[in-house]
């Protein structure tokens, strides 16, 4: 994105009211399935909309780490979406969703092989055929590593971007999650990363389960995250960042101090 938006928040229709109230915002994004191709849109996303808020299409759904071509229809309601909207681009998973036709109903990590890269390009370039603005892709939070992963992290994700062309939408969540989880250091993704391609940012919360970190966007924003959103700005800060709940909200209070952290990790204004 060209402009700089700072701190915005997902919208969801739970939170609508909140959304609609935070005199500062500049920036939203809606999950790209929630949002009809045709008929009226959410009053909440069009009265955001109408007062100036830029609202970007996220989806979950392309399955665009897949052995198997992105669905056309997929792709297609993606692009009708983000025209509705007057989004200046989309966003997408680096993940797979479905495999033999068979829809898992989440998020899956691929392998970080030669033949993902292949297979994750060629459906970015599939996708980016038929969309009106570009596409920003978002790695995810892993619990686990497949055995036959060739590429580093770093690695893997920078030549999807260089070959794709495509922006990187960075959930610095999902970087703390994988580094906590795999006992490394989240910087020294940062430090290896193609910063200035970061679209936008994703900020959420998570907690520890088992042993393992769960990225759950249902916990406010601990501080080692917080650390990592100022660490990221120091480097390179980019032209947004969005916080990240999905169910469990909190009161609107604590919804506005969660807002008003990232604004100050970051640098930008408070949007509350």
């Amino acid at each position: 994105m060209a402009d700089t938006y700072g701190v915005g928040i997902g919208w969801r229709p739970e939170i609508d009211g909140f959304v609609a109230e935070l005199p500062g915002l500049r920036f939203a994004e809606v999950v790209a399935e929630s949002v009809h191709a045709q008929g009226d849109l959410p009053a909440g996303l069009s009265r955001l909309i109408d007062r100036g808020v830029t609202v970007v299409p996220h989806g979950v759904r392309l399955s665009l780490g897949g052995a198997e071509p992105v669905d056309p229809e997929r792709v297609r309601h993606l692009a009708a979406v983000a025209g509705r909207l007057n989004a200046p681009l989309v966003s997408e998973h680096i993940a797979f969703v479905r495999a033999a036709g068979i829809e898992a109903g989440h998020l899956l990590p691929l392998p970080r092989s030669r033949d993902a890269v292949d297979a994750v390009v060629a459906n970015v370039k599939r996708t980016q055929a038929e969309l009106p603005v570009p596409i920003a892709l978002e790695p995810i939070a892993a619990l686990f590593d497949w055995p036959d992963d060739e590429l580093s992290e770093a690695d893997f994700l920078t030549e999807i971007l260089d070959r794709t062309g495509a922006g990187l939408l960075l959930d610095i969540a999902n970087v703390y999650a994988n580094a906590r989880n795999r006992g490394d250091d989240p910087l020294e993704l940062l430090d290896k990363l193609p910063l200035d391609r970061v679209a936008y940012v994703h900020v959420a919360g998570g907690d520890e389960h088992d042993g393992l970190y769960h990225d759950t966007h249902t916990h406010a924003t601990p501080q080692p995250v917080l650390d990592l959103v100022a660490e990221l700005c120091r480097r390179h800060r980019p032209p947004a960042l969005m916080l990240e709940r999905d169910g469990d909200y909190p009161p609107a209070a604590e919804l506005r101090t969660e807002l008003d952290a990232i604004a100050a990790a970051s640098g930008y204004p408070a949007i509350t």
